[in-house]
This record gives structure tokens, C-alpha cells and sequence, in this order.
């Protein structure tokens, strides 16, 4: 039996039922695994205990979620060496997809035995991994609102969404902000920046997704001045990973960019968590910092 660590967020998938860990146990059990799992109530107890596996060497450390979960765990491998695992339990899955990755419970568990390791590329911000991407202005706005009626309303997530995105389009807000990268600067008064780990495609069936995950870039797209209904287009697109389908954009690609703004503290997403900055931000990618199990080549 090879050791695993695995961390589930307790609230994703099928995790609130109480004999859920012992059914995962035995599907492990089935392609050699010894699990070691733990139900995280919180993103502070499954980075403690990812963290805890790196410093024990542990051979595979998986993470069971959404992707704020898969972000959470992944951030204490970056750079360690230890393959990483991903069971696709949330909503969007966007980094599961994006790699290939099984979105079926049993599929997933059968890659982590029967997959290759991939060594890919995570973005930093002010020392904060993502996997995915970050951004700033509409979106972070909408997401500390939507959180905000869930806690306080006792909201659905959709419905606390739609209120938030309403309440930002009454706002209209635009933030000045001067871009330093590829030895040059911008300045522009924009609703929202999106900063994405590698490339987000722009044509065809795939829109939104992304081909590769390897090629040492951020992807930068600046909003220019739409109205009130670009403003809330722009929202529903960022919220599913599909920024790129949207044509009012500036697009560059960098390894380095740092984001200055009169605020001296911003809020800024990654992987859609919400937390405050002190500016300037500074955006890098690190290549090949992480190693994630995913499907062979076929043939």
C-alpha cells in the first residue's frame, strides 16, 4: 500500500455524510492506497495539514474540492516536489479541466494510480499562489458582497450573486491603475484586470479554456470602458472562467508585472478568494513549481 494524505473540504461533494471518509477510504484501498483523510472544516486546517505532509515527505498529497480548495492545498507543495492529486468536488473545476483531470469521483481516484506526473506553472501575487488566475475591481467586489448576504442574509450562492453583481452596477466603479511590465507602462481607468496562469484561449469550442499550463506566462486582459451591461457581462464571465470570449480587452502576456494604484490597500482575488492587499502588486509566474497527476498519452 503506497501512503497518501488526502484533504477534503468538508462542505464539497458528498463530504457532509457520515460515513463518506469511509467509503473514500475503501475506493483508495481498491488501487493501493493508504489514505490518511482529513474533512477540513476550514482553508486554515487543510494548509496545516498540507503543510504537515511536506514537512513528513509525504509521498502524494491530494486535495478534494472546488478550486479555492485545490488552491489552498497546492500552495504548501509549490516547489516541494511532491506529486499532487486532484479530485474535481466543486462547482467550476476550472484547473481539473484544464489539465484533463477525471471530473467523476472513481475516475479521479483511478488517475492518481494510473496517471504521470506534469510539472506546471502557478501564478504569485505578493507571495500568494494561484492556480487559475486573479483579479481586481468588478469581480473581488462582487464576491466580498455575495459572501456578505450569505453570512448575513442566509443567501444561496446564486442568489447572493445576482444582488451583489446589482449592487456593482449601481456603482459603476473604475479603478486607475498603471501597468509595469515588459520593460515598459500603461496607465488606464478600468472596471476590472485579469491576471491569468498561462494562456485562456480566444476561439473556437474552447473559449475560456486553457491548452497549456507550461509555457512561463501571465496572461494579462485590461477591460476597457464598457457600460452597465458590459459591467455585469464582464462579472458572469469571470465568474465561469470566460474572460477571454469578451472583445473590449487589452491582452498581454508577461513573466513579471507589478499593478500600482493611489489605494493603498486593494482587494484582490485568486482562484476566487477575496483577500486585501497592500499595493503595489506584484504579479510573477513560477515555472514548473508544481507537480500534478494527470491522465497518460494515449497511444
Amino acid at each position: 500500500m503506497i501512503a497518501v494524505t488526502v484533504i477534503i473540504n468538508a462542505g464539497a461533494g458528498c463530504g457532509y455524510a457520515a460515513d463518506w471518509a469511509g467509503q473514500l477510504d475503501e475506493k483508495f484501498r481498491a488501487h493501493g492506497f493508504a489514505a490518511a483523510i482529513t474533512l477540513a472544516d476550514s482553508g486554515e486546517q487543510m494548509i496545516a495539514t498540507a503543510r504537515r505532509a511536506v514537512a513528513d515527505g509525504a509521498a502524494l498529497v491530494v486535495a478534494g474540492g472546488g478550486d479555492g480548495t485545490v488552491n489552498a492545498v497546492a500552495a504548501a507543495l509549490v516547489d516541494s516536489g511532491i506529486p499532487f492529486g486532484v479530485l474535481p468536488l466543486g462547482t467550476l473545476n476550472h484547473f481539473a479541466k484544464d489539465l484533463r483531470i477525471p471530473l467523476a469521483l472513481d475516475e479521479a481516484i483511478a488517475n492518481l494510480a494510473r496517471g504521470v506526473p506534469v510539472k506546471v506553472d502557478v501564478g504569485e501575487v505578493n507571495g500568494r499562489v494561484f492556480l487559475n488566475n486573479s483579479s481586481l475591481g468588478l469581480y473581488p467586489d462582487i464576491v466580498r458582497d455575495r459572501e456578505k448576504q450569505q453570512r448575513r442574509l442566509g443567501r444561496g450562492k446564486w442568489l447572493a450573486f445576482g444582488w451583489a453583481a446589482m449592487t456593482a452596477l449601481r456603482r459603476y466603479p473604475f479603478l486607475d491603475v498603471r501597468l509595469q511590465l515588459n520593460g515598459g507602462q500603461r496607465a488606464r481607468s478600468t472596471p476590472f484586470v485579469f491576471i491569468g496562469n498561462n494562456e485562456y484561449l480566444m476561439q473556437g469550442l474552447n473559449i475560456g479554456e486553457r491548452a497549456r499550463l507550461d509555457c512561463g506566462l501571465l496572461s494579462l486582459y485590461v477591460a476597457q470602458r464598457p457600460g452597465r451591461l458590459g459591467l455585469l457581462r464582464m462579472a458572469l464571465h469571470a465568474l465561469f472562467g470566460r474572460l477571454a470570449q469578451l472583445q473590449d480587452f487589452d491582452v498581454l502576456a508577461t513573466r513579471e508585472l507589478a499593478i500600482h494604484t493611489h489605494h493603498k490597500r486593494l482587494r484582490v482575488a485568486t482562484d476566487g478568494e477575496v483577500t486585501v492587499m497592500a499595493t503595489p502588486l506584484h504579479y510573477r509566474i513560477r515555472v514548473a513549481a508544481l507537480r500534478v497527476l494527470v491522465p497518460a498519452p494515449r497511444g
